[in-house]
């Protein structure tokens, strides 16, 4: 396991990281035992940095992982959540006021089952830039929010999340230097997108750290293919189920080239995949401790084609 530093945060995280959104049954239902063991195998792998959000399954994600980390000694990992988006009931919401920040991160924490968030997140910016304020609003309301509960002991740094790179350069670019530490994109370092490196010179150059997710762009790069809810148009979609389909041939599922190509810039501190599976945690830190087939890397990238670095809008 290579651990690398976020930005000067001082946190060096292993390479490949977890991700607990599937342990709020966001993906398929789940068992609390199986989502414990999941939790657990990703510790003893090597893996130190767990994300999570209040958003993922309506807060369920949060409650499994609590129970997880009481099995866990603290000085094991680096947990980071977020504040932002949440929903209930099946619905989803938004709010990115100060005063809703501030009372999300207490109620994570009790969630969690713990007393201290090591890095906090500004959940998907993009959705408040359609609400009033726009992003604006994050530069002069969440984030200050958020710095005063770093002040207080409360959490330890303060990161941005978007699927869309130039709303965390607008808000990065809009804010006091310093103010935010990490920015945490998906879709945008992986077999069909590698986009996010276009901006990796800014990001270090006001000593951000970068937190890469989705290695299957959200099962874009898998045999199975995307779920039903899955917002890549058309193309991309059949572009990818050929470069899959290519691989199996092969003999070298796109899953393994995937979790591989996603952690192999050392400029990147981590990657976070999600699953709520023990065995499937142990076999892509297996994969991610691997170097990919970079000629299989190029003949699939081939085949994608012109659908490289074709994206979506976060839903």
């Amino acid at each position: 396991m290579r651990y690398t530093a976020i930005g000067k945060t001082g946190m060096e995280i292993s390479h490949i990281c977890f991700g607990a959104s599937s342990l709020g049954s966001v993906f398929r239902a789940t068992k609390e035992n199986e989502s414990y063991a999941a939790v657990e195998a990703a510790i003893e792998g090597g893996i130190n940095f767990i994300d999570v959000s209040p958003y993922y399954g309506h807060y369920k994600a949060e409650t499994v992982l609590g129970g997880a980390l009481k099995r866990i000694p603290r000085d094991k990992y680096f947990l980071s959540t977020k504040v932002g988006r949440y929903g209930k009931d099946g619905v989803n919401t938004w709010d990115y006021s100060g005063k809703r920040a501030t009372e999300s991160v207490y109620e994570s924490m009790e969630r969690l089952g713990i007393d201290y968030i090591d890095l906090i997140n500004v959940h998907d910016i993009e959705f408040q830039a359609a609400l009033p304020g726009g992003l604006q609003k994050v530069v002069d309301e969440t984030l200050p929010a958020l710095v005063e509960l770093k002040k207080k002991g409360v959490v330890g740094h303060v990161g941005i999340t978007d699927l869309q790179l130039e709303n965390l350069k607008w808000v990065i670019e809009h804010s006091e230097p310093g103010t935010v530490e990490s920015v945490l994109n998906f879709c945008h370092f992986c077999l069909n997108d590698d986009k996010l490196v276009d901006f990796l010179d800014f990001f270090e150059s006001h000593g951000i750290g970068v937190i890469n997710a989705s290695p299957l762009s959200m099962g874009l790069l898998t045999e199975r293919g995307v779920p039903d809810w899955h917002p890549a148009p058309r193309p991309l979609v059949e572009a990818c189920a050929k470069a899959a389909a290519y691989c199996h041939e092969q003999g070298y599922p796109i899953e393994k080239l995937a979790v591989q190509y996603s952690v192999s810039n050392p400029r990147i501190a981590g990657t976070l995949f999600s699953s709520a599976n023990p065995d499937n945690v142990k076999r892509n830190i297996a994969w991610a401790n691997e170097e990919p087939d970079w000629t299989l890397v190029e003949k699939v990238q081939q085949i994608i084609g012109d659908q490289k670095r074709v994206s979506w809008a976060n839903s």
